[in-house]
């Protein structure tokens, strides 16, 4: 039995019965069971390697995040640096270093 037909017996058997609490718990399951099926295949993840495909696109946008934390630090490290190379010769000037060469 599918879960289409497991969906419209439920309900069928809701109406006769007065849904009783575990008639109705179970047709929730079930539809929700049915909805995440029909979304994965709408998303073409319904397939057996799936699963796989999603961890290596978690792998990659996890080295994406690290590429690009990465490339902010060695940014930010250059413009220190660069900061301080020009404080060193802003003093160099005003100390006149350059006459004594």
């Amino acid at each position: 039995m599918t879960h289409e037909d497991m969906l419209a017996s439920l309900m069928i058997q809701a109406n006769e019965e007065g849904a009783e609490l575990m008639t109705l718990r179970a047709i929730v399951e079930e539809s929700s069971e049915l909805a995440a099926e029909r979304v994965l295949e709408r998303l073409g993840l319904a397939d057996a390697g799936a699963e796989g495909d999603l961890d290596e696109l978690r792998e990659l946008l996890s080295a994406w995040r690290d590429a690009k934390a990465s490339a902010w630090r060695a940014l930010l490290d250059w413009a220190v640096r660069g900061l301080l190379a020009g404080l060193l010769i802003g003093i160099a000037v005003r100390l006149g270093v350059w006459e004594l060469l």
